[in-house]
């Protein structure tokens, strides 16, 4: 009885949100449905050769769907360095002046092509039209994750009620985090790295690793912000949804950092790409030309640019790296022993997150030309003589000593809320939270900034 209202809901916070494309969402649910269906008509059939064709054809129409929208342009603008061959060009604008791209395409396709997989591997496909509209429309989620199974959030469709106090407040403290997150931290972090990297050849070396720096933590906050909010907001309305973060700039190691970062999108990547092609039971070389392929896949799920394409191969050398210096260390006890003690570890941990911010470059800037030029003037490249005056004392109103204190002071932070969540275990109890939820919420009114930044993840 609840999931009509449910709906009801959702497509009320469409009609007040922004358009998301109605002439392609509609298409890509009704697809997945219908599919989905047929492929479990035929579950116990010895017709399985139709039900692999029907689920190849959902991927590829949930495939094209994407190319589409997202990357078409993206492709055509490529081809049209072919000589004589402008129409390309000119076939990339009209689609980006026509055609509307839906907000978080990347994740409703990715959660429709599970769906289908999930059922080809034998799970019940429902015929409950209205259940499905539920899962796929469910307006927390939809835009930018977290990614969602169908039958996790089937089940919780079926114990679906009203929240308690508990559960309430834990809804309005994880919205306020978020808010907090997003608003008062990243937003104001955001002001600065947009002035540095809007002034790239009048930043100095210092201004640039400063700005990436600031960036990874931009990039941290807004995101988990937005996930808090959709969590809190799924939790008031009886839903539960996944965590996407588990303090990943605390990792010691690249696939660490996976464990941790969008984890929706790992653990979607680990059962529907990375198993399939075979993991890691073929021997190590396989191992790393899947690890490699899938974080390609990753980095080009993120955005069409060719910076998503080197953030994510990056990050698939770097996994690459960490496969081959497991198997190296597999049977040398004495270095095994050096990396789990303290200074191996410290090293671990610098080592990892050098890597995850200076790829973050690429993520910021997906224009290679751009990206380029930022590594070039790493090192030895001097500060416009205007560039301090006009961005820290004008603009952001303190000198870069500040701005460096405020953002290690941050970190800082961040270290030892980690620290008494893992070490300590300690959590407040629902009472502080809802005395703390108003105090939050108005030091957020009181001190974001005036005009908000958009969510980062939207764009993808």
């Amino acid at each position: 009885q609840y999931i009509p209202l449910l709906v009801l809901i959702t497509l009320i916070n469409f009609y007040f949100g922004q358009a998301l494309g109605t002439n392609t969402v509609p298409g890509s649910h009704a697809t997945n449905y219908h599919l989905s269906n047929e492929e479990w008509l035929l579950a116990d059939s010895f017709w399985n050769n139709r039900r692999s064709r029907l689920l190849c054809l959902g991927i590829f129409l949930n495939i094209i769907f994407l190319l589409g929208f997202k990357y078409l342009p993206f492709l055509l603008s490529n081809l049209a360095v072919i000589p004589n061959f402008t129409i390309a060009q000119d076939g990339a604008n009209w689609i980006r002046d026509n055609l509307i791209v839906p907000l978080g395409i990347s994740f409703f396709i990715f959660e429709g092509i599970a769906y289908l997989i999930d059922v080809y591997r034998g799970a019940p496909a429902t015929r409950n039209l209205l259940q499905f509209a539920a899962y796929k429309l469910f307006f927390p989620k939809l835009i930018s994750g977290p990614i969602t199974r169908y039958h996790p959030f089937a089940l919780e469709l079926k114990t679906l009620q009203f929240p308690s106090l508990n559960r309430a407040t834990e809804g309005f403290w994880l919205i306020t985090s978020g808010a907090i997150k997003k608003a008062l931290l990243a937003d104001h972090i955001g002001i600065f790295v947009d002035l540095c990297f809007g002034n790239i050849e009048r930043a100095g070396s210092g201004d640039l690793w400063l700005a990436i720096f600031a960036y990874g933590l931009q990039l941290y906050f807004d995101f988990s912000g937005y996930v808090d909010i959709a969590r809190g907001s799924a939790v008031l309305l009886g839903i539960n949804l996944p965590e996407n973060f588990d303090f990943p700039y605390f990792s010691i190691s690249i696939a660490d950092f996976w464990r941790r970062w969008h984890i929706t999108l790992g653990d979607w990547i680990r059962n529907y790409l990375y198993f399939p092609l075979g993991g890691s039971r073929k021997g190590v070389a396989r191992t790393c030309l899947n690890l490699f392929i899938v974080m390609v896949i990753i980095g080009i799920w993120h955005g069409a640019a060719w910076g998503f394409v080197a953030w994510g191969g990056l990050h698939g050398l770097a996994l690459v790296l960490h496969r081959l210096t497991e198997a190296f260390c597999e049977n040398r006890d004495g270095i095994k022993r050096w990396w789990q003690s303290w200074s191996g570890v410290l090293v671990s941990w610098f080592l990892t997150q050098f890597m995850v911010f200076t790829a973050w470059i690429f993520f910021r800037i997906p224009n290679l030309k751009q990206a380029s030029l930022v590594i070039q003037n790493l090192w030895g490249h001097p500060a416009d003589i205007q560039f301090g005056q006009k961005v820290y004392l004008t603009a952001i109103g303190m000198e870069r000593f500040w701005v460096l204190l405020l953002l290690v002071s941050l970190a800082a932070s961040m270290a030892g809320v980690y620290s008494i969540r893992r070490g300590l275990k300690l959590q407040l109890n629902w009472p502080v939270k809802l005395l703390l939820v108003p105090v939050g919420l108005y030091v957020v009114w009181l001190f974001a900034p005036q005009s908000g930044l958009p969510y980062i993840y939207f764009d993808f």
